[in-house]
């Protein structure tokens, strides 16, 4: 009897323990082959926890049929501490299925997608989520090696609270993909996901967020975005590209975005009560109206300043009979009770060109605030804006009417002062209380979006915020400073003397290299090797006051000062050289002073009151891109106050080809600069002094040009924008373009010089 007894209390207690397979059980996994048993396992209700560590390689798959009041949960054991590195990634199908609390970083996906809503074509995911999940500058080391960070497919899905950070290479941070029925009509949810920083990628497919592709364009999506902050998204034009029908963009902040909210494809898009805040930060841009049945109402629009496509609304000109990847006509658009302060470009027909020559119609802009403090002039009209209506619109009370052709449009505008008040750094005018957003809903910011228990991380580069270390005039001394440097640090040359180096210097963080204060000349940089500074992944360099000479450069043929990695570079870099001399770069042929690899890509290139000479190659050629696809190796070129002299290559030379609008670059300003003999030398393949080709925006002024070679301009994409002004030809050549644009600006020559 009492072994019987026994065995009844032993088999009650064993019966009472939840086994994996049982509803609502919790099973702790530690490496991939427990997880995928219990994924094999789970029930509807149950919990896989991934333990805390490093999960190397692990390309988790997450299959299972949850219940609407059961899902299956794919769960950190701690949020932040399991973190998916190597070549890992997470793909995810069935139905009420749920991940929480991974961290993707150190690495980068093996396949097109690090998440994906969906385990293979034929198993995608329906009612599932992903919640407080972390993709971290998480790229391959090929900025063009394409992937999506984050694919949904299927239908009724929720991406939310995630934190998407430090997408560099090629493709979409999150995509809502249609290519099947099953995943049209989808309903999806993305919200409160915090963008972080997303780098200019210098060609098309950098879109932070994509709705549809123009194949499936006409189709619906009806997916939801909402109270998402992107936060520094610059990849290109398109922040974020609506390429489907029936979507709905809702409360969202856009902060310091280079770029736009673009209707891209797709009718009967619905976008209010977001916000854009440009600060007055270079081609930061708003709202792009394209196609048929739009809606735009209610937004905050403060301090844009892109232009054309990237202005702060665009109202774009459509393609006849449009094929699906081009422009269709805009139909039934409104822009209504819209609130835009300071905002520097307002675009009307934008893009009117031979092909795109289909103005908008039965379209209105109507009861919006236009109010710029310091600009008078904001509206362009670039065709026939008859098919718009304009009504009870109001103006600053110095600002501009609308003017197409001479005729001012002033039916539907008043000006009138407005008193504004601020709260949390939005205006608002009280006075018109249906113009702008709706204040009682809740702005989204770094806050309230993403993730609490992760860092923030501001990617940007930075310099000077480190300490300053003093080098002395020894062998290799400042090579061995940067090796024990820390990023932002200021390496300050405390002699003027030489500082000679045998050894090449690699640059993997930013850092400001300058001359001591007080120093009776400039100290003198001699090097032997092939090159004397290296730009690596994550690298980026200031120089002030020095003095450089390759007199002791190794002897060989294509030496350079200052390269780029030999490789495709995934992390964009700066560069700017002050108050600098360079002299003698002349031991053989093809010898630069900044030498630039394809696939690498700088935010910035600045020469400031710098003084080049005796130099047999170039200065800057940034032209490595030659493939014509609209890639290009240097966003922003400063050229101001320099002096270039017996130069056998290019002064500056700067190469964009093909025809993709995506981008905003490159945009160059070269001022108070004189270029005396360049472009002599037989290798200069240009044959030119200075190449501009397929730049975007060129503003050249206050140039001389003596014993040179051409000032060559070749215009291949958008409306270029190229202002000339005292520019001077000397016995030089002149300028040679296949476009007009800059006649009638302040160009001389002399010794019966003319222009090409």
């Amino acid at each position: 009897m009492k072994i019987r007894y026994l065995y009844y209390i032993v088999l009650g207690w064993a019966l009472s323990l939840p086994a994996c397979n049982s509803p609502q059980s919790r099973v702790l996994v530690r490496d991939l082959q427990a997880f995928e048993q219990a994924v094999r396992q789970a029930r509807p209700g149950d919990q896989i926890v991934l333990a805390n560590g490093v999960w190397k390689d692990a390309e988790l798959v997450l299959k299972g049929e949850g219940e609407p009041d059961k899902p299956i949960r794919l769960l950190a054991e701690e949020k932040g501490k399991v973190l998916l590195e190597g070549q890992s990634n997470l793909r995810l199908g069935g139905k009420y299925l749920e991940v929480e609390g991974l961290v993707f970083r150190n690495g980068y996906t093996p396949t097109g997608e690090v998440i994906a809503f969906k385990v293979n074509d034929d198993t995608l995911c329906y009612n599932c989520r992903v919640t407080e999940c972390v993709i971290d500058d998480y790229n391959p080391p090929e900025r063009f090696d394409s992937n999506y960070w984050v694919a949904l497919y299927g239908q009724h899905n929720r991406f939310d609270h995630n934190y998407l950070v430090g997408k560099r290479n090629q493709g979409v941070t999150l995509a809502v993909r249609l290519k099947s029925e099953d995943s049209r009509e989808n309903k999806h949810r993305i919200d409160h996901n915090h963008f972080g920083y997303r780098p200019t990628l210098g060609s098309n497919g950098g879109e932070s967020l994509r709705i549809g592709t123009s194949h499936y364009s006409l189709s619906n999506s009806n997916t939801l975005v909402e109270d998402n902050y992107f936060e520094w998204c610059s990849g290109e034009l398109e922040i974020i590209s609506n390429k489907s029908c029936g979507n709905t963009f809702r409360n969202n902040t856009f902060f310091e975005c280079q770029g736009t909210l673009t209707m891209r494809h797709g009718n009967e898009t619905l976008v209010e009560n977001n916000y854009f805040f440009g600060n007055g930060k270079p081609n930061t841009g708003g709202i792009r109206i394209i196609n048929e049945n739009q809606t735009v109402r209610r937004n905050y629009l403060q301090g844009l300043t892109g232009y054309r496509f990237r202005g702060a609304l665009v109202v774009m000109n459509g393609v006849p009979n449009s094929p699906l990847n081009r422009y269709f006509q805009v139909k039934n658009a409104l822009a209504a009770n819209n609130l835009l302060i300071d905002c520097d470009h307002i675009q009307l027909c934008a893009g009117s060109d031979e092909e795109r020559s289909v103005v908008p119609v039965n379209s209105a802009i109507v009861s919006n605030i236009f109010y710029h403090h310091h600009k008078k002039n904001i509206f362009t009209v670039y065709d026939d804006v008859s098919g718009i209506e304009f009504r009870d619109n109001l103006l600053g009370p110095d600002m501009d009417f609308p003017v197409y052709k001479g005729q001012v449009l002033k039916q539907g505008f008043e000006r009138k002062a407005i008193e504004f008040e601020s709260k949390d750094g939005v205006l608002t005018a009280p006075a018109y209380p249906d113009i702008g957003p709706d204040q009682r809903i809740e702005r989204p910011g770094g806050h309230n979006t993403g993730v609490s228990w992760y860092p923030k991380r501001d990617y940007r580069i930075h310099f000077n915020t480190g300490k300053v270390i003093a080098v002395p005039a020894k062998e290799n001394a400042l090579y061995e400073a940067v090796r024990q440097s820390a990023p932002g640090d200021i390496l300050e040359l405390s002699e003027a003397a030489t500082y000679s180096h045998t050894k090449s210097i690699d640059l993997v963080h930013p850092l400001t290299i300058r001359a001591a204060a007080g120093l009776a000349g400039k100290p003198l940089l001699t090097f032997e090797r092939s090159s004397l500074f290296n730009i690596e992944n994550g690298g980026s360099l200031r120089l002030e006051g020095l003095s450089i000479s390759g007199k002791s450069s190794d002897d060989k043929p294509g030496n350079a000062v200052i390269r780029t990695s030999r490789y495709a570079m995934i992390d964009n870099y700066q560069l700017t050289v002050a108050d600098c001399e360079v002299r003698d770069l002349d031991v053989n042929h093809s010898f630069e002073f900044i030498k630039i690899f394809k696939h690498t890509f700088a935010d910035s290139i600045s020469l400031i009151n710098c003084h080049f000479e005796n130099i047999t190659g170039n200065v800057l050629a940034a032209d490595k891109e030659t493939d014509d696809l609209g890639i290009y190796n240097v966003e922003n070129v400063v050229v101001d106050g320099c002096t270039f002299k017996d130069i056998g290559g290019l002064a500056l030379g700067l190469y964009r080809g093909g025809t993709d609008e995506s981008t905003f670059g490159p945009i160059v300003q070269l001022s108070r600069t004189t270029f005396e003999n360049v472009g002599q030398n037989r290798r200069n393949k240009y044959a030119a002094a200075v190449l501009l080709h397929g730049v975007q925006l060129a503003r050249l002024e206050e140039l001389q040009f003596i014993n040179s070679k051409k000032l060559k301009l070749h215009l291949i994409v958008g409306e270029p924008v190229i202002e000339l002004s005292s520019i001077h030809f000397e016995a030089s050549e002149g300028i040679e373009s296949n476009d007009d644009a800059w006649v009638g600006n302040q160009i001389t020559y002399h010794q019966n010089q003319n222009k090409q």
